[in-house]
């Protein structure tokens, strides 16, 4: 199931001006056979953690994808870094600033 949610940022220095950003979101219903005993204690434990089952669950699955690895991530950063080559080209704040 998929959802256009759209939300509206303040305006800037333009009081005319409303940037709105999109963004789809893509969810998926999932279906567990769990003990009604451990589904009570574990709803507990979210409970005291100020979360829902739900969220908790979410929250597992995530890490259990990689979405929270940070050490990835840079792996990942580092790979895609390497890839260019400057052939000897140096950035200068100046040349990029010039209008011509």
């Amino acid at each position: 199931m998929c959802n256009l949610v759209t939300w509206s940022l303040p305006p800037r220095l333009d009081p005319l001006t409303q940037d709105t950003c999109a963004r789809i979101l893509c969810t998926m219903n999932l279906t567990l056979s769990v003990d009604e005993q451990i589904v009570s204690r574990a709803r507990k434990r979210a409970m005291a953690l100020g979360k829902s089952l739900n969220q908790v669950i979410r929250d597992y699955l995530e890490k259990l994808a990689g979405a929270d690895d940070p050490e990835r991530s840079i792996k990942e950063f580092e790979e895609l870094s390497a890839r260019g080559h400057s052939r000897g080209w140096k950035f200068n704040r100046d040349e990029t600033h010039e209008r011509s």
